[in-house]
């Protein structure tokens, strides 16, 4: 229903031209599915359903807004025509209509974080705490940061469409981000009873290859790509029959998908040579992802080649959770005691479940279990899905 309805929500926002008014609808057209499926059964073609009630409610809400006052219209924005008679979009009107949702959730007159926390709500539908999780700043910010974001695309009339080859580059940093925290959170759900959320994982990844189509010379694009298909194809060893969380250190290398892998390392050689002076940072990422993926064994893993890239990425792309992955490389390359005291040394993550966890790790290695399981308690008391929380516990 979530994939779906995000779908739907990208054409009826074509069809409308009004982002809020689509999300109404659906919301609406999702509710009705709701109550009427489980007595009616599941329509044969659920998605045309949920397009066709979500039209019709937005045609019903366009009407009562047409037959109010003159100042309530003036406050509430224009009414807005529906063709009915439209015929259902195939599968590559929706992929334009995704990219066209994609871009205005990324219009340069929204802040930075605005888009991308827009986007992952709108695109991923993600709830307002998990987006607020995924950012790392409180729900009630970011209530109120969606909510000036709707009001400001319908009062500025942001258009609805891909931006032109000119207009591309002021939003492309943006749109790359919040397909990247969209696999994110499809790789490593924040909350919930699931370590991951594959039909995200899917979209991003779908996503990702339509970036890559609207302009194939670029790095980030690229990188980003390459850098999805590697960290999605250990998704079958990453859980075991119970679905416990198994640790890379553990998994079955021969579950990984090798098509993917096939696929993803030309495309990590590709965006360095398209960014050779200065490496994109999903590029970099994906060069170490891919270091993970051609060893054939946890212990055959080129630590020391994982460290420099994490080195190269701090100076691409600096940030806590870029050097708390640094310092675990540098536990694995020159021992705990060097890991813990860069781990130690970040700022900033202290309400960060990982960083807790990886505290936790450490000292466990360094024979000191007391001060580890303070650490992992400090974990436990901070949003983690249900699998996280099981291997922890563990």
């Amino acid at each position: 229903m979530r994939v779906a309805g995000r779908d739907v929500l990208a054409t009826l926002a074509r069809w409308t031209g009004n982002l809020a008014l689509a999300e109404d609808a659906v919301q609406d057209a999702s509710v009705r599915a709701l109550l009427t499926w489980p007595r009616d059964g599941i329509p044969d073609t659920p998605v045309a359903w949920l397009r066709t009630t979500a039209r019709r409610c937005a045609v019903d809400q366009i009407r009562r807004e047409a037959a109010r006052g003159p100042k309530e219209l003036l406050a509430t924005g224009p009414a807005v025509d529906v063709v009915l008679a439209e015929a259902d979009p195939g599968p590559e009107v929706v992929e334009d209509d995704l990219l066209r949702l994609v871009f205005t959730c990324c219009h340069p007159s929204l802040g930075p974080g605005t888009r991308v926390a827009l986007a992952l709500r709108t695109l991923c539908g993600l709830g307002t705490e998990e987006v607020a999780r995924a950012l790392l700043v409180s729900e009630p910010a970011m209530a109120k940061r969606l909510t000036r974001a709707r009001q400001k695309i319908r009062l500025a009339g942001i258009p609805y469409r891909v931006p032109s080859e000119d207009d591309l580059p002021e939003r492309w940093d943006t749109v790359l981000a919040t397909t990247y925290l969209m696999f994110n959170e499809g790789y490593a759900a924040t909350a919930g009873p699931e370590l991951t959320r594959p039909a995200l994982v899917a979209e991003a990844l779908r996503l990702a290859r339509l970036l890559r189509r609207l302009r194939p010379g670029d790095p980030g694009a690229t990188g980003l790509l390459a850098l999805i298909l590697l960290q999605d194809s250990r998704r079958a060893a990453r859980t075991d029959a119970d679905g416990a969380a198994v640790l890379l250190a553990d998994q079955d290398r021969s579950r990984w998908d090798r098509a993917a892998i096939a696929e993803a390392v030309p495309l990590v050689g590709e965006g360095l040579r398209l960014s050779p002076a200065h490496p994109d940072p999903y590029v970099v990422q994906a060069a170490i992802a891919a270091c993970h993926a051609l060893a054939p064994s946890w212990a055959d893993t080129d630590w020391t080649a994982i460290e420099s890239w994490y080195e190269v990425l701090l100076r691409v792309d600096d940030g806590p959770v870029v050097r708390l992955n640094h310092a675990v490389a540098v536990a694995e390359a020159r021992g705990p005691q060097a890991g813990l005291a860069l781990v130690d040394a970040i700022e900033g993550l202290g309400d960060y479940p990982l960083w807790h966890a990886s505290r936790a790790a450490l000292l466990r290695r360094l024979d000191r279990p007391e001060e580890a399981a303070a650490a992992d308690d400090e974990a436990r008391r901070l949003p983690l899905n249900a699998v996280q929380r099981d291997l922890l516990d563990r």
